[in-house]
């Protein structure tokens, strides 16, 4: 996460201009005092990312406005400075939150790496932060992609292929088919499987609030902004954002996103720096993009700057027996959550999985096995009854003129 307002805390003034000079130099936008109360001043006035704040000042210790600071919501990164260090004020600034402890004189050298660790450590605050608030967690991860059918295998093996590159990928498939999975699949074979994985569904945020969502805003940006936030792309440098239901994103913004996507840059909501991120994007839709195109409600330079490699998902219907292989897991998974022991699935229950159509694909299996271990009894089959769809209806042919990449 990028450090941008940083104070610099110390009563000796050629420490201040020189440590100012250079985080100046490196971009930093730097405030500078020479006593806690010019210090406090500033933190209660504006929100700032960093203070190297010295031990020992005209007004007090350090240490003061470190603990007075430990009951703000979101507070800066402190680095301790000092010529008269010794191991006990070290640990006890440690204890109160300070991230490092530098001792005077200090090089050039030493700044940078501390700057960079606070850098990385914000970052792996904020992403704490955005995990921690998601609803429902991140349920990509509960299953791998299975099947063995043909279709499968040959979409299995163009994710391992592009997995290994950085490509903004494309990932196409009616509602259910799992396109989240196979996006999940591509960030956990690529290079990228160790750094951040953001997604974004597109379809569930306003319109009034996406922009923020993707961008972030400045404090006083909007009504409601009482703090400066970092939007997803911002959390997600140096990793992988996930773009779900691409096509329901407004007009409005369609063209800010085609341009992070081709300078990889971008504002804040209210804001005026500009800000560079390295994302790699996957993007999934369940629409005709191509048709959303010629009606005017998606542009095409931003189509054609998604669909650099095009995936796409086959539905449960075209998938052959995988559907039988799918359903036993399901239910080997929803007898372990909820303590029932059916002992499998009937001749009849069988043949309907076999011939239903599946129009809400793997999500419509999976629901409807776990409704069928919940009705169940220990030491039973599940019948066809209660799977509560059609045993007797033919299988709709598969769709015809759909094809995956490279197929």
């Amino acid at each position: 996460m990028a450090l941008e307002k940083v104070i610099v805390l110390d009563d000796e003034l050629i420490i201040r201009k020189s440590l100012e000079a250079q985080l100046r130099k490196r971009k930093y936008m730097v405030a500078t005092a020479s006593t806690l109360a010019e210090a406090e001043a500033l933190v209660q006035k504006d929100s700032f990312d960093l203070i190297f704040m010295d031990m020992r000042l005209p007004d007090g210790e350090g240490i003061q406005l470190l603990e007075r600071m430990a009951s703000m919501p979101s507070r800066p990164i402190v680095v301790m400075m000092t010529g008269y260090g010794t191991i006990e004020s070290a640990v006890k600034s440690m204890q109160l939150g300070a991230f490092d402890y530098l001792l005077k004189p200090f090089s050039v050298e030493q700044i940078d790496i501390c700057l960079k660790r606070a850098e990385e450590n914000s970052q792996l605050v904020k992403l704490a932060q955005f995990y921690s608030q998601e609803t429902g967690g991140d349920s990509s991860g509960e299953m791998n992609l299975m099947g063995g059918s043909d279709s499968m295998q040959k979409l299995k093996l163009m994710i391992k292929k592009v997995a290994a590159t950085g490509a903004t990928v494309l990932i196409n498939g009616e509602n259910g088919t799992g396109k989240e999975l196979v996006a999940h699949e591509i960030w956990r074979q690529s290079p990228l499987a160790g750094n951040p994985y953001i997604k974004v569904n597109c379809a569930a945020i306003s319109e009034t609030l996406i922009e923020s969502e993707f961008f972030g805003h400045e404090k006083g940006s909007f009504t409601g902004a009482t703090e400066r936030r970092e939007g997803r792309f911002e959390l997600a440098n140096n990793g992988t954002i996930l773009l779900d239901e691409i096509s329901e994103i407004p007009s409005r913004l369609q063209g800010k996103l085609l341009r992070v996507l081709q300078e990889r840059e971008f504002e804040r909501v209210g804001g005026n720096r500009t800000i560079q991120v390295n994302v790699r994007v996957l993007a999934t839709t369940n629409r005709d993009l191509v048709a959303a195109v010629q009606k005017g409600d998606f542009r095409e330079d931003l189509y054609y700057r998604l669909n650099v490699f095009p995936l796409a998902v086959p539905a449960l219907r075209e998938r052959g027996d995988d559907v039988l292989h799918l359903a036993q897991s399901f239910l080997e998974k929803f007898q372990r959550k909820h303590g029932i022991k059916p002992t499998g699935f009937s001749k009849s229950a069988v043949a309907a999985i076999k011939n239903h159509t599946w129009p809400g694909n793997v999500r419509e299996l999976q629901n409807t096995i776990e409704r069928a271990v919940i009705l169940s009894e220990n030491g039973k089959p599940i019948d066809h009854a209660l799977l509560g769809i059609a045993g007797a209806v033919k299988r709709k042919p598969a769709a015809v003129g759909r094809k995956l990449v490279g197929v």
